[in-house]
Order: C-alpha cells, then structure tokens, then sequence
C-alpha cells in the first residue's frame, strides 16, 4: 500500500489517479467528509469520546427518548444550517465527469444531495425525517422541531447561553433540561416518534443494504473518503471489495480498518484532496 500526503509532496496523489483513472469508482463516505462543514464526529482527530444513543435504550426508556430529543431539539438549528464544503462539491463533479458512479454514505445530514450528487445511498438514513415507531407515519423534521419547540416554549426561554454542538445533531445540555423537557407523539397514532436514521444497535434496513450493494456492484474501485471504518455497516464493503478483486482506495485524517487492504491511502482533509483529484480527472 502506498500511503501519501499532499502537503508534502505535490506529486503524492498520482498514486490515487492512476487509480482512478479510466475506471468507475463508488464512494463510500464517512463523517470525515461533513467535519468541514462544522458538523462534529464520533472518531476523528480532537473528537470527545462520547456514548451514542443506543436503538434498545430509545426504544424501552422513556428518559432515554427525553433525553435524545431536548438535546435535538437545541442542536437541530446549526446542524439543519449545515452547508455543503468543498469536499461534497468535488464528488458532485466527479459523478458528473463519468468518475464516480455514486456514493454510499454513512453520514445522516444530507450534504451530498445538497451539493448536487445524484445517486447517494444513505445507508444510515436522514436526519431530515422522523417517523412513528408503531404506525410508521413519516414527518418532516422541521415540521417536528416546530412541535417540539412549541411545547417547550418556557423551556425555551430558560435555556440560555452557548451550546457545545456534538455529532448527528445533538448538543450537551444541562441536567435540568433534559428533565423538565416534553416530547409529543405521533399525529397520526399517538405513538413513539424516532428519527428515520439507523441507532447503534439497530439494524440496517434490509432495502437500504440492498441498493448499497446494486451501487457497489458498478464500482471498478472502492474509494473510501473520510471514514475510519469501525463501524460494521462501512466496513463490510470492504471485506467485499477484497473478495472481488476491487482495488481500495482511502482518503482520510488518521488510521482506518482497511489501511491494510487498501491499494492507496491518502492522508489529509478532503476538501483540499477532493477537489484537485476532481480538477486532474475531469479533463
């Protein structure tokens, strides 16, 4: 494997186009790429090591769900005020000059289709969506903030101060918050309202996975942009990349679980790597 960096050398991402070129890639997309838009990670460099929500917790516990949701409710404005960077922008060109095929991301913001990708596969979801856990009633999240806020309005009014944004929309909150906060039910039902997004311990769904391998099955190479690949749900299109013969290429600020199987990695922040691969390869 040779492992380059940019920053010191101006010939270092050849390895990586040649790669490229003249083959179709897929992108398989972690939080790395929505660091520079401002939205915080669970793993990378400076990350605090915090606990997710877990799917089993949110589901039996109804201080879990409080909890989940006051917090959503603060961080939901500067994660929903989230812009596309130069990174998301790059792999939009990229699907357009015939290089990239699509994107599998992991990432819950929506990003990619904002900055103009066509073919993305939320693999964990979208933080743009809620929906019922008994009836499966679906809702706009703004639409959800909306009644949340207007059933907390004095509570709104309390919270005051700055907000330490954390990963995936949430943000740490103080101890009163969290419990004096309501949270509504279903319109429709009245039932347990969860964000349409995949929890730690939750299983992917089963048509999710099944248009990630359709996307995945185009690929002349897999190229891994900002993703440490702890995660199993990642990491699986690797062992499969390994086991077609797909070569591996990684963009990404520290070590992954597929340095090892990778034919090329590439050590640095992608909204500086992306766009010059883009610049090399649409031409």
């Amino acid at each position: 494997m040779a492992v380059v960096s940019p920053s010191a050398d101006p010939q270092a991402l050849e390895p990586l186009l040649d790669l490229l070129r003249g083959r179709r890639a897929v992108v398989l997309a972690g939080a790395g790429c929505s660091t520079e838009s401002g939205i915080p990670d669970y793993r990378g460099p400076g990350s605090k090591p915090r606990a997710p929500m877990q799917y089993g917790e949110f589901v039996r516990s109804e201080a879990a769900r409080v909890r989940y949701w006051a917090r959503s409710a603060v961080g939901w404005r500067r994660f929903s005020a989230a812009r596309p960077n130069a990174g998301h922008v790059a792999l939009a060109q990229l699907e357009d000059a015939g290089v990239v095929r699509g994107i599998i991301t992991q990432n819950v913001d929506g990003l990619h289709h904002a900055a103009g990708s066509r073919r993305v596969v939320e693999l964990h979801g979208s933080l743009a969506a809620v929906r019922c856990l008994s009836c499966a009633q679906r809702e706009a999240r703004d639409a959800w903030q909306a009644r949340l806020l207007a059933l907390n309005a004095d509570w709104s009014a309390r919270l005051t101060g700055e907000v330490e944004q954390a990963p995936d929309g949430d943000a740490e909150l103080p101890a009163w918050a969290m419990a004096s906060f309501h949270v509504p039910g279903c319109t429709v039902c009245g039932g347990v309202i969860k964000p349409d997004v995949v929890f730690f311990g939750e299983n992917v769904p089963k048509e999710w996975v099944e248009d990630a391998w359709s996307l995945f099955g185009e690929a002349d190479v897999l190229l891994v942009a900002g993703s440490s690949l702890t995660v199993y749900s990642g990491r699986r299109f690797i062992y499969r990349a390994q086991q077609d013969g797909v070569p591996i290429g990684i963009i990404n600020i520290g070590p992954t679980r597929a340095d090892e199987m990778a034919a090329v990695k590439v050590e640095g922040p992608l909204g500086t790597i992306l766009p010059r691969l883009a610049e090399a390869l649409r031409g």
